[in-house]
């Protein structure tokens, strides 16, 4: 019985914690485009190269994408793991 009501409690955490979670989800988006726009600018000729782009070069496009790729990485895990530190400092459990 214990288990059916502590499994039950984790389910209404999750869903509490989901509104949460997109609400993070989206500033650490607009947090990591910043921060890859500001490193491009530091490492590359003008603006980041689309992979479409037919006047960049194979290097250059998928330097831009491992760079873009890691710091939104970086990033959301931040942004996630300081989430849920957050409602277990409030709520006393962690939201996962």
């Amino acid at each position: 019985m214990a288990k059916q009501q502590k499994n039950k409690k984790k389910r209404k955490q999750k869903l509490l914690y989901r509104p949460v979670g997109l609400a993070l989800g989206m500033a650490s988006g607009a947090v990591a485009s910043t921060l890859f726009a500001k490193a491009w600018a530091a490492i590359g000729n003008g603006d980041a190269p689309d992979a479409m782009d037919e006047e960049r070069e194979w290097k250059e496009i998928l330097l831009a994408a491992a760079v873009q790729g890691a710091i939104f990485a970086v990033v959301k895990a931040a942004v996630d793991r300081s989430g849920a530190v957050g409602v277990r400092r409030l709520t006393g459990t962690w939201p996962g």
